[in-house]
């Protein structure tokens, strides 16, 4: 969940580029000469994030899904149109090479022979199998069981075939299981390592794991950086990279000033305040990309008051939308409408909510809610007040929320701002998975395949999935499934437009943006690929040279 990207500086916005600043490129294709500053061989990024955990089946964080696409080889990665790549599996399963069964229930996978984890031991179908076994044990807190519980069993021909029997259809299987790291996207944990655990909730790989990806982790340093150390024993061969180290700097203004000292050779993530600065830093190169992070106002319809459409609805209208994303966010994102991709060939059509304070009062009298002399409503006695809550690691987030606030009393309602660590905010045991709130100031991240069963079905709501509106709605859990029933993308298309109509009536949040990405770095650094659809920096590590 939630990912936060950055910025270039020269801007289709018509931002001034100076001699001092590269381009806008995707990374791949400049020459360059050494700065005095660049370290040979070695990457130094600065993230604002740190990992909950290193345990796909346990990590809520973006923080961990970068690191696990360095530490892990997944059976698929997503190149930069969303298109799936074989990694650890030779070819893409289609109807024509015999990977999908006409009736939709079996796929097989084909890895490649002779894969080995860091410490020597083959990486093979049993690892598949086994992670497949380790996210429906019950005695593990795996976050996210979507997609693995239609597994009805796993036969293994031979280690390197593995066959998939599915208990019933579900169209985005394949995208969901095996592609990257993210979501219920885990990479194949090592059963020679793990196997005979009884569950995996305080193994010692969570935090020190063994990598089958191109890089190792050598050190943690909680709090402060994580090192990481060529894989000789990738199955690539060892990357190009000797070391990269990911840099914990939670303060935004910290993050830009080092990039600006060159303590770091990567800043993704970059504030949007921040963007044109980054016209004046000497020999840094820059791009952005639209990516699957959409940001939102979450309600826990759980919560008295905002178990009424027409409270939701309400606060929805009583806020300028469009003015937070032009001024608070500077307008480098674009406007959203639901979440699905606007790029996607899922996309739908769906109105925005207005800005209307005036009808937001009358949906407030309509429930019942009476305003008070103190300017706050109430009803039976009880006020009409609510919490919001972000991630403490970005100023742009709590300045939208104090705007919010204003807006939204101007209508009846008091808003209280309660945030966290982001690492807390995403945990298991957080609030958002717990259900201890009342709204929240998120990103949530979606990737190529538009499957959202995950965000809103009844099925789905915590600690089942990661519906963490806690809405129970059996019509759009209807849609939702329906949709992962057929492969045929023109019946997907009809059923999501069906669906993202129910979620705009229901308002169980409102979209504000989709994520253009902006991404600074060392210009000697090449083989960077800024991927539209991935969230994820790090995928392509393997092919970076400094």
């Amino acid at each position: 969940m939630t990912l936060h990207r950055i910025a270039g500086c020269a801007l289709a916005l018509a931002l001034l580029v100076t001699t001092a600043c590269s381009k806008v490129t995707d990374g791949s294709d400049a020459t360059r000469g050494r700065h005095p500053w660049t370290i040979p061989d070695v990457v130094r990024i600065g993230y604002s994030d740190e990992p909950d955990s290193l345990n796909e089946l346990f990590s809520h964080t973006a923080a961990t899904d970068e690191v696990a696409n360095m530490l892990f080889a997944p059976i698929f990665r997503l190149d930069p149109k969303g298109e799936l790549v074989p990694e650890m599996a030779t070819v893409v399963p289609t109807y024509q090479n015999g990977g999908i069964s006409k009736d939709n229930k079996t796929i097989t996978l084909h890895l490649r022979h002779g894969m080995q984890w860091a410490d020597g031991a083959p990486l093979d179908g049993r690892d598949v199998r086994f992670t497949w076994r380790a996210a429906m044990n019950p005695k593990n807190n795996t976050k996210l069981r979507i997609y693995w519980q239609n597994i009805a069993a796993m036969d293994l021909p031979d280690n390197d075939t593995v066959v998939i029997h599915l208990s019933e259809v579900n169209s985005g299987i394949i995208y969901g299981l095996f592609a990257g790291a993210g979501g219920a996207a885990y990479p194949p944990l090592p059963e020679h390592l793990l196997g005979k655990l009884p569950d995996l909730n305080h193994a010692a790989f969570n935090a020190m794991p063994l990598s089958s990806g191109p890089f190792v982790l050598k050190a943690w340093n909680h709090g402060s950086t994580l090192e990481l150390v060529a894989n000789e024993k990738y199955w690539r061969g060892p990357p190009k990279l000797k070391r990269i180290t990911w840099k914990v700097v939670p303060n935004a203004d910290t993050l830009l000033a080092q990039l600006r000292t060159h303590e770091i050779d990567v800043y993704d993530g970059i504030n949007e305040i921040q963007i044109p600065e980054l016209a004046n830093l000497e020999g840094m190169a820059s791009g952005k990309r639209l990516i699957g992070n959409w940001r939102h106002l979450m309600f826990n319809v759980r919560k008295p008051g905002l178990d009424d459409q027409r409270v939701r609805l309400a606060i929805a209208e009583s806020v300028d939308w469009k003015h937070i994303n032009d001024t608070i966010y500077h307008g480098y994102n674009q406007l959203a409408s639901s979440d699905i991709m606007p790029t996607s060939w899922a996309a739908p059509t769906i109105p925005r909510y207005r800005f209307d304070p005036v009808d937001a009062r009358r949906l407030l009298d309509a429930a019942g809610w009476t305003m008070g002399a103190n300017g706050v409503r109430a009803k039976n006695g009880v006020p009409l007040h609510f919490t919001i809550s972000t991630g403490t690691n970005r100023q742009a987030n709590i300045q939208a929320e104090v705007q919010m606030q204003q807006l939204i009393k101007a209508v009846g309602i008091e808003l209280t701002i309660k945030n966290y660590p982001v690492s807390f905010l995403f945990a298991q045991q957080g609030p958002l998975y717990s259900g201890a709130f009342d709204m929240s100031w998120t990103i949530d991240t979606n990737g190529a395949e538009p499957d959202n069963e995950g965000s809103w079905s009844g099925k789905m709501i915590p600690p089942h999935g990661t519906n963490t509106s806690f809405l129970n709605d059996p019509e759009l859990t209807r849609l939702a499934h329906a949709a992962t029933l057929t492969f045929d993308r023109a019946k997907r298309k009809a059923l999501y437009q069906q669906e993202e109509e129910r979620i705009h009536a229901l308002v169980p949040a409102v979209f504000l943006y989709w994520e253009n990405a902006y991404t600074a770095y060392n210009s000697d650094l090449k083989g960077l690929r800024l991927a539209s659809y991935l969230s994820t920096l790090c995928w392509n590590s393997y092919e970076w040279t400094i």
